[in-house]
């Protein structure tokens, strides 16, 4: 089994060591790969930049423009209250979506048989015409949209279950019947969106599945949301690719958010995805660094899914169970995306 890996040292550069998206979050996950032996074990690949017609299929040309012109800064910018751009931050994006693209291109190419892009600046709250949430580029859309218009993919599911809401994937594909989106998410959180009724407009009405959460659930509420949704609605959706962007800010000691997943919990989640990659889509599967603010819990996570893709059974878990209780009742939210979704 081949898992291809996609990452540059060049990531490092965008960074501002006072914010939570700094570089210390990806040398983190480099070091565990690292001493754990699975950068041994993987397909390296050296990744390209995204294209200007590659990011203009899902963003709009104010939107490129904008971050072009920090490139002709001589400072740090802020292009929303949370999200910085340096003058190489503009390259660094281009490298992130280019990592992303050519992950799907090592899988659809059948050069690997699955793989990880593990990139910064993260992608997912990235609009079709709005840098926010520390996201510069949508690095998965963009790389959906290149299956599609390089590959003939006709379907593409993206499963977004990092603990914030992926605004930005959920937009570009709002009315988009070939791109299924799901999101598991705390809700209300950053950034307000992601309520149960939003599933998409037109031709793409039906497409996108929000599961919103309050504060507080853990891996049994998880699981039972992708037992009787989440992995229904991909059957029915029989995709030929799967994308992930794969969060670890929903850990219970993530210091961003509130919700108490484990590592164990973030493993079923990453295994079930490939058990359904397999089952579908021939094991086209594509995992993609979003948020994850603890290093330790970014870190282990990152490891687990090496590990998964790689067919190993091990995982690591330093952390264990929360100290508090987690909460586990989400049989009414499933009634209600049941009758919504009609699964």
């Amino acid at each position: 089994m081949a898992t291809a890996y996609l990452t540059d040292e060049s990531f490092t550069k965008h960074d501002f060591s006072r914010h939570p998206e700094h570089a210390g979050r990806i040398k983190a996950v480099w070091r565990e790969l690292g001493v754990s032996g699975l950068a041994d074990q993987v397909l390296r690949m050296t990744p390209t930049p995204a294209t200007n017609e590659q990011i203009l299929a899902v963003h709009t040309d104010n939107h490129l423009q904008r971050l072009d012109a920090v490139a002709q800064g001589e400072r740090r910018a802020r292009l929303d209250p949370d999200t910085y751009a340096l003058p190489v931050s503009p390259e660094v994006a281009r490298l992130a979506a280019g990592a992303v693209i050519g992950a799907v291109d090592a899988v659809l190419s059948a050069r690997a048989d699955n793989a990880l892009a593990i990139v910064r600046p993260p992608g997912h709250h990235a609009t079709a015409d709005r840098q926010m949430g520390f996201c510069l580029l949508n690095n998965v859309a963009i790389a959906a949209r290149h299956s599609q218009a390089q590959h003939g993919v006709e379907k593409v599911m993206i499963l977004d279950y990092d603990v914030h809401h992926g605004n930005g994937t959920n937009d570009i594909f709002y009315a988009d019947p070939s791109v299924l989106f799901i999101s598991i998410h705390q809700y209300p959180f950053y950034p307000g969106s992601g309520a149960i009724d939003e599933i998409g407009k037109d031709a793409g009405r039906g497409a996108t599945i929000n599961l919103p959460l309050g504060a507080g659930y853990g891996d049994i509420a998880y699981q039972a949301l992708f037992a009787e949704i989440i992995r229904p609605a991909i059957e029915r959706f029989e995709p030929d690719l799967m994308l992930i962007s794969a969060g670890f800010d929903a850990h219970w000691i993530d210091p961003l958010a509130s919700m108490q997943l484990t590592l164990a919990g973030y493993d079923y989640l990453a295994r079930e995805c490939m058990k359904l990659a397999e089952r579908l889509c021939g094991g086209r599967i594509v995992f993609v660094m979003e948020g994850g603010y603890d290093l330790t819990a970014l870190a282990k996570g990152w490891r687990n899914i090496a590990r998964a893709l790689l067919g190993q059974d091990e995982i690591s878990d330093p952390y264990g169970a929360p100290s508090a209780p987690a909460k586990a009742d989400v049989q009414a939210l499933i009634d209600e995306l049941r009758r919504i979704h009609r699964l």
